[in-house]
């Protein structure tokens, strides 16, 4: 177990081992617990004070399937709170196979110098000026690095929107087929990325060095359950192979909740053209198709490939959230055009979420039409270029907002929501609110109660406990490196006995059965006692009045969970 330490400022690296204080951490309990320690709550998101963590989950690297995410965590620009911002890809699982528990960045390089960081099979780690990357989109960057450093390795980058110093700019990450589609998106992580002069991190796959795993065969004996569970769900083993994440767009909008013409809506009419269901029968007239490995150690396979009409690669993974922020928020109905938007985001770096979102709050104060692509299309450009409005747009739907001087602005800490309306969902509502990081779908959706029909999504009572349970969970699956997808095999008693006994057997400590859900709980008090540091109060955990006065069709409903409820969400 090792942290290396990156000071920009002086161009210094060291490696130390892990100090007492972070042993047992991992992902986003270590990037968040680092930040609370060691950030100074009210410095600059952009300068030198603050830092920049790459953290794999705790089982990240090991042959558990689908723990290969990557916690990257940071003072967010956008938010101006502490943030985690997770991603899959490769990256993680070479970190693990290296030992690296963490890589801190510190301070800054001179302003108009670059560099990337590369880690060697070894895991001896060089900072190399990275002049001639300058200005280079991610597709172009991650080609060119794979032809320097060999096919073996992973690369994490950020594109102009990060040297921007973009407020939406994200982390992409390369995936199986060495695509940089996969993305730490949330709370312009890139932008920090950027400020510090760090163009890439490359690490090499082929690294033999994991920690060890303190009781191997029990370890192995618990992970082959755990496999076998996530294959027998029928979310995991069924649903997400044959239609991957955008398989829910029928199931919000059958429930009403799918945010429409900038949350005006509920249902988007059409919204069949963009549907899981038309997403696959496109993918395997035209070739691609589901079904397709993006990170390492999946088994579910929930990801796919987009082709154009001519059978030439467009993006991967076209998602949920991506369809709807480019489909249901600006009323586009056509997937070749989001999946061009989604390649566009990847490319240049942005978060299609926030990004998705400013564009649709854009059409709502009348700058463009809502559905028309090109226009879409041509705003997305803009910000790949650094234009006046590009950079407004970069920044998110609240610049967008106060460029037009346009109210409906659905977001929370300047974050943009999600794909399920909080006037519908009313516990993603107190989710978005009470986040410590600003409006986040996975920070801890509720839409498995809803769907299971074990919750009333349209009214208050019990929302507040599903969230926070959720929240807890999701802190703690963060912190452990497991996808959120594979989560849900959870459910399962055997799966949930299995995990912990795998955890425990990587750690050599028999954990009890509330270890996990501590987990979660320490990381959520580290996040939240920083953000009051920097200043922030209940107050700021709130949804946008709109929410609570526009009434949302078709059930006509309002948010309805109360501040003081809202309050006692997250009060451990």
């Amino acid at each position: 177990m090792k942290f290396l330490r990156v000071d920009m400022s002086s161009k210094n690296i060291r490696s130390e081992e892990v100090p007492q204080s972070y042993l047992g951490l991992g992902g986003r309990s270590l990037t968040s617990t680092i930040i609370n320690t060691e950030v100074p709550p009210k410095c600059d998101p952009l300068g030198p004070e603050n830092k920049l963590i790459f953290a794999p989950g705790l089982l990240s690297g090991t042959n558990l399937v689908n723990t290969s995410r990557i916690s990257v965590g940071a003072k967010s620009p956008l938010t101006g709170t502490i943030k985690e911002s997770n991603a899959g890809g490769t990256i993680a699982t070479a970190l693990g196979h290296l030992g690296i528990t963490a890589i801190v960045i510190d301070g800054q390089a001179v302003k108009g110098e670059m560099f990337i960081l590369r880690i060697d099979e070894k895991g001896e780690a060089s900072l190399i000026p990275a002049k001639e990357y300058k200005g280079m989109r991610t597709y172009s960057l991650v080609d060119k690095l794979i032809k320097t450093y060999g096919d073996k390795t992973s690369v994490m980058c950020i594109g102009p929107a990060g040297e921007y110093l973009m407020k939406s700019a994200s982390i992409q990450t390369s995936d199986v087929d060495d695509h940089p589609c996969r993305a730490a998106a949330r709370g312009g992580l890139g932008a920090v990325m950027g400020a510090k002069g760090l163009k890439a991190l490359v690490v090499d796959r082929r690294g033999k060095s994991p920690d060890a795993i303190a009781d191997p065969e029990a370890f192995k004996e618990a992970a082959k359950i755990f496999a076998l569970k996530v294959k027998e769900n029928p979310f995991s083993g069924q649903f997400l192979p044959n239609l991957g994440t955008a398989g829910l767009v029928a199931a919000v909008n059958s429930m009403g909740a799918f945010p429409s013409y900038n949350a005006t809506k509920g249902v988007l009419p059409g919204w069949e053209n963009i549907s899981g269901e038309n997403l696959t029968k496109i993918m395997k007239e035209r070739g691609g198709g589901p079904g397709h490995m993006g990170c390492a150690q999946c088994i579910i396979r929930c990801s796919n490939v987009f082709m154009d009409k001519q059978g030439k690669y467009v993006t991967s993974s076209l998602e949920y959230e991506t369809i709807w922020a480019f489909g249901g928020m600006t009323g586009i109905k056509d997937l070749d055009t989001i999946a061009r938007l989604d390649f566009l985001c990847d490319d240049i770096g942005l978060d299609t979420m926030n990004t998705g979102v400013a564009i649709a709050v854009a059409m709502d104060a009348g700058y463009k039409k809502f559905e028309d692509g090109q226009a879409a299309i041509e705003m997305l450009e803009e910000i790949g270029r650094g234009t006046e409005m590009g950079k407004v747009l970069g920044d998110g739907p609240a610049a967008v907002g106060r460029r037009f001087s346009h109210l409906r602005i659905p977001a929370v800490k300047n974050q943009s929501i999600a794909a399920y309306d909080p006037r519908a969902m009313q516990g993603n509502g107190v989710t978005y609110a009470t986040s410590p990081m600003g409006a986040d779908h996975t920070a801890g959706n509720v839409i498995g109660q809803y769907m299971a029909r074990k919750l009333d999504p349209l009214k208050p009572e019990g929302q507040v406990k599903a969230s926070r349970n959720a929240q807890i969970a999701m802190a703690a699956m963060d912190s452990i490196g497991l996808c959120i997808l594979a989560a849900v095999a959870l459910e399962a008693p055997e799966a949930g006995a299995a995990f912990l006994k795998a955890l425990s057997a990587k750690l050599g400590t028999e954990l009890g059965a509330d270890a996990i859900g501590q987990l979660g709980i320490r990381t959520l008090q580290a996040e939240r006692e920083f953000n009051r540091k920097a200043g922030f109060t209940n107050k700021d955990d709130r949804l946008p009045e709109f929410f609570y006065k526009e009434a949302l069709s078709p059930h006509n409903t309002t948010f309805a969970v109360t501040d003081a409820d809202l309050d006692t969400t997250l009060a451990f």
